[in-house]
């Protein structure tokens, strides 16, 4: 079987999911919510707000994941796929172009770049990111390969800005090597200095 024989049954057999109308209305309500990774960028700015600790990284992180999905869209202006037309998707799309899968590009981003920063965010992130990629095959508006391109993307984009997005602490919330100490922090005691010797006193000297 050719692979582009392979990346067309996988669609319509997920697709057939579609037909499902549970199915069909959790499929769309993922595709509306990672629409240029809005999903995504929300939950950011949200675990900014709430997580101070770690404010600055959780911005990072949402500006990592915008930059993952302004290179998708740059590859599909430049590949050109249309996007499948053998059945009538469930939802419809923002461009004509299908690879890569941008909804994927910025969830995988996502998973990179959010779940480096709290325990919580990497077992949360990936379901979600992963229910996102499925949803953009049962609505028929890509093939297998985009999202796997996609994926791969965003998983690639948001490495490159890993050290970026942790660079203000360590996972453990401390402050990494070459960081200004806090202002509060006591800085460690130096040698303690001994007291001084009172003069000998000779005999016959007035006391």
């Amino acid at each position: 079987m050719r692979y582009s024989d392979a990346d067309h049954r996988l669609l319509s057999a997920l697709r057939d999911c579609g037909a499902q109308p549970r199915v069909a209305a959790v499929a769309r309500a993922f595709s509306f919510a990672g629409e240029h990774g809005a999903v995504w960028l929300a939950g950011g700015a949200l675990a900014a707000a709430v997580d101070r600790e770690r404010c600055a990284g959780w911005l990072r992180g949402a500006v990592v994941v915008a930059g993952a999905h302004l290179v998708s869209m740059g590859v599909k202006r430049v590949v050109r796929r249309p996007r499948p037309t053998a059945r009538e998707p469930l939802v419809r799309t923002a461009g004509r172009h299908s690879f890569p899968s941008s909804h994927a590009t910025s969830a995988a981003a996502a998973t990179v770049a959010y779940g480096a920063l709290r325990p919580a965010g990497a077992r949360l992130v990936p379901p979600l990111a992963a229910a996102m990629c499925v949803s953009r095959l049962v609505v028929g508006v890509h093939y297998p390969s985009d999202v796997l391109a996609g994926a791969l993307l965003g998983a690639a984009t948001a490495r490159l800005g890993a050290g970026w997005v942790g660079s203000s602490q360590s996972p453990d919330g401390s402050q990494l090597l070459g960081s200004p100490p806090p202002l509060d922090r006591p800085q460690p005691p130096g040698r303690p200095r001994l007291p001084a010797r009172p003069p000998l006193r000779t005999a016959g000297a007035p006391a």
